[in-house]
């Protein structure tokens, strides 16, 4: 007997379009900056001045980028490695959001509610994907 897909798969989809769009910014970021040969002097008060290589960061996003983007498209098909990244990358934007609650409460809180929605669908409901693809 065929088990029942479910429209939690729909949340792992807009998952999966979430993941495709913040890639895709990542890796125009990261092509932008890596051409970008400059320098950027950060000073902090406790620390004493940084001086930041925006081409290295460029290459951090650029690489996050590609793995963003390639998971989003591989969780259309239901891939566990692809739900395994996205996971872990919804895991870290709830910690980072969290922490960022004091300094904008409302875009941290929409980030938050609708992580634990994808999170959520993507833990319990994932494996649906594969039976709605096939």
């Amino acid at each position: 007997m065929a088990q029942k897909v479910t429209g939690w798969v729909g949340w792992v989809w807009f998952g999966a379009f979430a993941l495709l769009s913040v890639g895709l910014f990542n890796v125009i970021a990261g092509f932008i900056a890596v051409f970008q040969d400059e320098k950027l002097l950060a000073w902090s008060p406790a620390s004493g001045a940084y001086v930041l290589d925006i081409s290295s960061w460029g290459w951090v996003h650029l690489l996050l980028g590609v793995v963003l983007t390639v998971a989003g498209f591989a969780l259309f098909g239901g891939a566990l490695w692809a739900r395994v990244v996205a996971i872990v990358a919804i895991v870290l934007t709830l910690i980072w959001n969290f922490l960022w609650l004091p300094v904008t409460p409302w875009w941290s809180l929409a980030v938050i509610v609708l992580g634990a929605f994808v999170l959520w669908a993507l833990t319990v409901h994932g494996e649906e994907v594969e039976r709605a693809v096939s």
